[in-house]
């Protein structure tokens, strides 16, 4: 059984083979590079309905714009059993902030949470090649969070408990999730500051949390394309960026990694997990033997069985 590695009570987690799944689907960047695998069911048709009470379903989501932008939208998966308001899962899918990846990357992660009776809002942003990059993907990711309280409550007809929002993501999505934790340390002037909704857990699957660490010791093209530029050229960005430089974050935070994973190195979750906890967080690291970076996004693995057993113990004894 996989342990919290902080010595912790664990999470019962379901046992780990060591079989490397979804052969071929990510292309491996840097030691500490970003990517997300290719999923391995095709994402669920997607429902789009006038405002009002949706049909819809954990099959069925409801796409629901939260800006102007094309990228600037999500889909809305809702329970079909449970009462109404249901707990929230914003789910960040990953691809190391490139366009070449979207958020049917997490369509299936986001179906088999909602058959769990939770709400989850699956989201895209912008990204480096179409848009995004600095600040514009984390703007993104800021006000794809809040429109939980304006559009998204109204879309679901209001049937959303905005005091019970998680946040999961994996890989770059890890990253973006973490950074949504912790966006209310930033400085006023930064984007994300001051939001209005903010998340009880974060769960992190292969996430990045150091970006600068991530450049220097893994030549991470990606980082830099997000940020554009290297740590000593546009250094403010680097920490506005970077979860290990906003803690503590003042809610439960589960990072779970591979030791497998070829893509992104887990000293990234094991140091930002010892920074969490040295600055005062509920942190708490899974390694997960013969766990590969892309295993997280099938749903059929004891990768993505772990990560959403996290999940929904922390929905269960946090809210």
């Amino acid at each position: 059984m996989p342990m919290s590695t902080d010595g912790s009570r664990p999470i019962p987690l379901p046992a780990v083979s060591r079989r490397r799944a979804l052969a071929a689907v990510v292309a491996v960047f840097a030691a500490a590079g970003c990517a997300a695998g290719e999923r391995t069911s095709a994402p669920p048709s997607v429902v789009t309905t006038p405002a009002g009470p949706p049909p819809a379903t954990p099959d069925a989501p409801l796409r629901i714009a939260y800006g102007p932008d094309p990228d600037h939208i999500g889909d809305l998966y809702l329970p079909e059993r449970g009462a109404a308001p249901y707990p929230v899962v914003v789910m960040v899918h990953g691809g190391g902030w490139s366009q070449w990846r979207d958020l049917d990357d997490t369509a299936a992660n986001s179906t088999a949470l909602a058959r769990h009776g939770v709400a989850v809002w699956n989201i895209e942003y912008r990204r480096v090649r179409g848009g995004g990059g600095w600040p514009s993907t984390l703007a993104d990711a800021d006000d794809a969070v809040e429109a939980l309280a304006t559009v998204v409550q109204e879309r679901s007809g209001h049937r959303l408990d905005l005091e019970r929002v998680h946040v999961a993501g994996h890989s770059a999505g890890g990253h973006l999730a973490a950074w949504v934790a912790g966006r209310h340390t930033l400085p006023p002037t930064a984007p994300g500051a001051q939001p209005r909704v903010r998340p009880r857990s974060a769960t992190l699957m292969a996430g990045v949390f150091d970006l600068e660490l991530a450049v220097t010791r893994g030549h991470d093209a990606f980082v830099r394309a997000l940020l554009d530029g290297a740590p000593d050229e546009v250094p403010d960005r680097y920490r506005i960026a970077s979860p290990i430089a906003h803690l503590p974050v003042g809610i439960r935070i589960d990072a779970l990694h591979g030791d497998a994973d070829q893509v992104v190195s887990i000293e990234q979750s094991r140091r930002y997990i010892a920074a969490a906890r040295a600055a005062g967080d509920n942190a708490h690291l899974h390694e997960l033997p013969g766990v590969t970076h892309a295993d997280f996004l099938d749903v059929g693995s004891p990768a993505w069985a772990a990560a959403q057993r996290v999940i929904l113990h922390n929905i269960d004894t946090l809210d």
